[in-house]
């Protein structure tokens, strides 16, 4: 699969690759990242392997991201061919709280600042960032309405959001004939599968494209953290050891559960003769609801290496061996969902749903060369 196989985003008509670009590594206000000159390879490198779907945010490297990604699109000419989608809801003007949040009045600031850094008068889609447990979902899907309606947003999506929350929002706008969500993008990898308590499912039926964040776990699933390499306790060297001892929430990866999943990995790697992220990355494309998975990188040959991730096909038995490896916790209620509980509802009767339950987003074939 290429990166001009397209994937429709949920039950819009957008088409996009099924391997989005992300650019929180463009520019290195935060410690991290890629330097310009570094960001325009990587940009150059997706476009031109065929890749339409550039993810920034308002805030990633405080604007910097944003403005290289309008730069990069129009020095190319490439706006129109490109799908760039941004988010708003983070607050960089500490003691004003309406500079921050999923409220109108910060919906509207945030997508003029992000038009104006973008250098753009549209964006293609726009999501709420995180959930700010205040603001009710007909506001913001009123406001994002009145956006699209204005011309300045195309398609709307919501990230890192209760599964509640994004029902609700659906719900709303098909009551109301607000723009749906065409997307929801929360984190989903081989060591954070909570995801598909919910989302799965909501993606499915209320016709969202699911877009997962850090698809290799923070680095964990590249290949940086070997445990038959490691020593002294020591496994790899990257941007989460940097941290602390005590890593706020998302970043807390370096543990002996995750690195259990991550020499299974290592071991359907070398069996599959293929990179550990592009396992990774190849199992993940193939959950369902997933339309696009975002990558990011600071160098070319990592970004290289991961969009070469879908073009080979990983065996069931291998499939089923991370699955296990990897298989999350079910607390209440979920463990009622399992086939053994279930089987007390059926009567014993092994009883499955039909595969339109459980459709996988729709793929758009590339068209053929031009043979004339």
């Amino acid at each position: 699969m290429n990166l001009d196989s397209y994937t429709l985003l949920g039950r819009s008509g957008l088409r996009v690759s099924p391997i989005a670009l992300g650019t929180m590594t463009f520019g290195t206000e935060w410690g991290w990242g890629a330097d310009e000159a570094c960001a325009q390879r990587l940009f150059d490198l997706y476009v031109d392997a065929g890749g339409n779907f550039i993810d920034t945010a308002d805030l990633y490297t405080e604007g910097t991201s944003e403005t290289w990604v309008g730069r990069f699109a129009a020095a190319r000419g490439l706006r129109e061919r490109l799908v760039i989608a941004t988010k708003y809801s983070y607050n960089a003007e500490s003691g004003n709280p309406n500079a921050g949040g999923n409220h109108r009045k910060n919906l509207l600031r945030a997508l003029d600042g992000s038009l104006k850094r973008l250098g753009t008068d549209y964006i293609d889609l726009y999501y709420l960032h995180t959930w700010d447990r205040m603001t009710p979902a007909d506001e913001v899907m009123r406001a994002m309405d009145d956006a699209v309606r204005a011309g300045k947003i195309r398609y709307v999506g919501l990230s890192d959001v209760p599964a509640w929350y994004a029902g609700r929002a659906q719900t709303l706008a098909d009551w109301r004939g607000f723009e749906p969500v065409a997307a929801m993008q929360l984190e989903y990898s081989l060591i954070e599968r909570n995801a598909e308590h919910e989302f799965a499912d909501l993606a499915t039926q209320l016709g969202m494209g699911l877009v997962p964040w850090s698809p290799l776990g923070m680095g964990v699933l590249s290949g940086k953290y070997r445990p038959s390499q490691a020593s002294e306790g020591v496994h790899g060297v990257g941007r989460l050891q940097t941290v602390g001892a005590k890593p706020p929430p998302g970043f807390d990866k370096l543990s002996a559960h995750n690195f259990a999943i991550v020499a299974e990995l290592e071991r359907v790697a070398y069996e599959a003769n293929r990179p550990m992220a592009q396992v990774a990355l190849n199992w993940l494309y193939q959950k369902r609801g997933v339309a696009s998975i975002i990558v990011g990188a600071t160098q070319a040959a990592q970004l290289e290496q991961s969009l070469g991730s879908l073009d080979f096909t990983l065996a069931p038995e291998l499939v089923a061996r991370l699955d296990a490896a990897s298989e999350p916790a079910h607390p209440f209620p979920y463990y009622m969902f399992a086939d053994g509980h279930q089987s007390r509802i059926h009567g014993q009767v092994d009883v499955r749903a039909t595969p339109a339950n459980h459709a996988h987003v729709q793929r758009v074939p590339a068209p053929p060369e031009d043979q004339t």
